[in-house]
């Protein structure tokens, strides 16, 4: 070969330029292993740059920093490029996810709030709303009719981005998100308050990945169909604010027994702060973590701008709000007793209704204010735990209803639900069926021992008067003489009478009915003596006046203008001539109203398990009772005594500023009987009084119907076991006895029968 045998120069790479940071080494084709386009010889042959002339040292030293560049460069493009790949991954996963769960959720098109579970709305004669009743416990307000410090109050502490996010807001869920972990641990959530509709309104309380996507998909949808301002008041009124409470409305009236209307800055407050933990927060179970809440929201309020720091002192400095654990109340039992008769008026409640009643709220407060009176003053040495009043007019609407001493506590309506003996109290209608059957009030009758078939019935005092007027043994109570009569005028006549006035209840019809024995409601007795106040006609006790639904459509309304008489006016002036006796002369004498004409009626039961006042004015007809719930014996409380006094209390407060009344009847001019001569007396004598003295106008007289049957049921204690007629008792032992339909005559009179 032409270059064997000669030395061979090494040749080394050559750079084209000098380098610098933009360009990259080149090297020719020649330089590549196994290179084309230039031959050894031209590559030798090359003319050198002078610039291209390096040390090894200088090369090595400029190459290093660029091969450094160049990785980190590659790196952080890997990364990049990773992330990229993986978001577009991870998005189509995600999307797949929604997709599916999406895809089993209902159509959107059939999507629709539920309906709101009905509310009852009761009002008071003078529209007060006392009380709400429903799934909700309170009817649903519009966001203009709330206190604004509530919507304000609400957003700042739940949903800042309320207003501008469009149903999830991720800078929120990123805030969430980081708070949390700075904290290591859950202190913010990241739903916004559309979420929480959505899942109120149509998803249930597990926390899965589906419900969750479904919550969101909720929220768009809601955003989508209404207002903000729609959204807020749906939420705010189906929220859970603690304490069986749903809804600001119920929450306010639960909390601060006011309407959500009239809340301050401090209550909207602390309404707000129930939302992170409704149970745990609420003031009927813990005030004081209620409050620290409150201050919370205060604080956020303030940030947001909603109220000054002059507001945020006065509300800081507010007494903290204390409720008791369930609602309360007198005006309660009202509330139940209304849901239960709406119910059978209008049948089943599907949508919101506005009840309003008889009741007077002033007359209300009054009556429980009395009943917690006399039982914190004398229940404990008494021995009496409960007690209850009602208190109807004369069209039997009723004014006042107290079932008990605390609602709280108990919400058992022992004034509509609990049947007692009535005691003595029971004697007005044994008095009016003997005064239907012919007797008059100043007839006279024995009070002595009497025996009854097997029963002897005794006088509270176990004392006997000898002969005495019907009025004088209604005043005085005697045991006997009621026993007498009824069986004078025959355990039925006095049922039929006591089921004519009001009494519904089943009655016994043997002789111990002159005592009570049979069991009865206060409401229905004390609506039986409401004819002995307004005139002998029928009082229907109703609480309900009329029921509309929220568009105002009247569903039904009560009609009580026109009751039956059932008494006549010459019995209705006797009767209250003789019960008026009870309180200014005989045992009802602390029922006494000043400047009053009253009238009324004790009852106190075997072994003082029971102890009652019935009573009337010419404006209000009351009923009140004393006892316990587990029938135990009271420490010696008669009618006359504690119920009489709490009834005068009621009725002083009640008839306060009226001008007073005479009592029905008391106009009435009795028709004056026929001089009396020989042959007048003869004829008394032998017809019993039919000529002079003749059945009241208006009454019935006796019937042969109305007069104890022949046939006496065996295994009865109180009558005799053998047939035929029945006498009306023995009476004094060795006294003679009158037929049952035999009428009081002169000759009884001068006689002393």
């Amino acid at each position: 070969m032409a270059l064997k045998g000669k030395s061979r120069k090494r040749v080394e790479p050559t750079f084209q330029g000098e380098p610098d940071d933009d360009e990259e080494i080149r090297l020719d084709a020649g330089d590549r292993i196994g290179g084309k386009g230039t031959s050894r010889s031209t590559r030798q042959q090359a003319p050198k740059s002078p610039k291209s002339a390096s040390t090894p040292r200088e090369r090595r030293g400029g190459a290093k920093p660029k091969r450094r560049a160049r990785g980190l460069t590659g790196l952080l493009g890997r990364v990049i490029y990773w992330c990229i790949v993986l978001g577009i991954w991870g998005a189509i996963g995600v999307g797949g996810i929604v997709m599916y769960y999406g895809a089993r959720m209902p159509s959107a098109s059939s999507w629709s709030i539920p309906e709101r579970p009905p509310n009852l709305k009761v009002l008071s004669v003078e529209g007060t709303v006392i009380a709400n009743r429903g799934a909700t416990g309170g009817e649903a307000l519009a966001l203009e009719d709330m206190s604004p410090f509530i919507p304000q109050a609400v957003i700042a502490i739940e949903d800042r981005r309320f207003y501008s996010h469009f149903g999830v807001d991720p800078l929120g869920l990123a805030r969430a998100v980081v708070t949390n972990l700075i904290s290591r641990r859950t202190v913010q959530g990241g739903s916004t308050l559309t979420q929480q509709l959505a899942k109120n309104l149509f998803l249930s309380p597990e926390r899965t990945i589906e419900r969750k996507i479904q919550e969101v998909l909720l929220s768009f949808w809601l955003e989508h169909k209404f207002t903000k301002d729609q959204i807020l008041a749906m939420y705010l009124n189906r929220v859970y604010f603690g304490s069986n409470a749903y809804g600001v409305e119920a929450a306010s009236r639960r909390y601060f027994s006011k309407s959500a209307r009239d809340v301050n800055l401090g209550e909207a407050a602390l309404l707000a702060g129930l939302l992170k933990a409704p149970s745990r927060l609420s003031p009927a179970r813990d005030p004081q973590a209620a409050e620290a809440r409150a201050q919370v929201v205060l604080g956020a309020m303030r940030e947001e701008g909603y109220i000054s720091d002059d507001e945020i002192k006065t509300a800081m400095s507010q007494t903290p709000t204390t409720a008791k654990r369930y609602w309360t109340g007198a005006s309660q039992y009202v509330a139940d007793m209304v849901v239960e008769e709406t119910k059978r008026l209008v049948g089943t409640i599907s949508e919101d209704l506005v009840v309003e009643t008889t009741i007077d709220m002033g007359l209300e407060k009054k009556a429980e204010a009395v009943i917690v009176k006399a039982l914190d003053t004398d229940g404990a040495k008494l021995n009496a735990s409960q007690a209850a009043l009602v208190s109807i007019d004369g069209t039997g609407a009723i004014r006042a209803l107290v079932g008990g001493k605390d609602y709280a506590e108990s919400q058992f309506n022992r004034a509509v639900k609990a049947k007692r003996q009535p005691g003595s109290a029971f004697k007005p209608f044994v008095y009016a069926a003997a005064l239907e059957n012919g007797i008059r009030p100043d007839s006279i009758r024995n009070d002595a021992p009497v025996r009854i078939g097997k029963w002897t019935p005794e006088n509270y005092d176990q004392k006997y008067r000898g002969p005495v007027t019907l009025s004088q043994a209604l005043a005085n109570s005697l045991n006997t003489i009621a026993a007498q009569l009824v069986m004078e005028v025959g355990p039925d006549h006095v049922i039929k009478l006591a089921h004519r006035l009001g009494i519904e209840s089943e009655l016994q019809a043997n002789a111990s009915i002159a005592l009570g024995t049979s069991e009865v409601s206060l409401l229905e007795l004390t609506a039986a003596y409401a004819p002995f106040m307004n005139g002998g006609y029928k009082a229907t006790p109703h609480i309900i006046r009329r029921i509309s639904n929220a568009d105002g459509k009247v569903l039904y309304e009560n009609d009580y203008a026109e009751p039956p008489r059932v008494l006549g006016e010459p019995l209705i002036a006797d009767m209250n001539r003789m019960l008026k006796g009870v309180i200014t002369d005989g045992t009802g004498k602390k029922a006494r109203l000043s400047g009053w004409e009253a009238a009324g009626k004790s009852g106190t039961t075997q072994s003082f398990r029971d102890a009652l006042f019935v009573g009337y004015t010419s404006n209000l007809t009351t009923g009140v009772w004393f006892g316990n719930d587990d029938g135990q014996s009271m420490k010696k409380v008669t009618g006359g005594g504690l119920p009489a006094k709490a009834w005068h209390d009621f009725m002083t407060a009640a008839h306060a500023g009226l001008t007073p009344d005479p009592l029905s009847g008391s106009d009435y001019i009795e028709p004056q009987p026929e001089p009396m001569t020989i042959g007048t007396i003869l004829s008394d004598v032998f017809s019993g009084g039919e000529t002079r003295y003749p059945a009241a106008p208006g009454t019935p007289a006796a019937r042969q119907s109305d007069l104890p049957p022949t046939g006496i049921p065996q295994g009865d204690p109180y009558r005799p076991q053998a047939g035929g007629p029945i006498p009306p008792a023995d009476v004094g032992g060795d006294s003679p006895v009158q037929p049952a339909n035999r009428r009081t005559t002169l000759l009884d009179l001068i006689m002393g029968q």
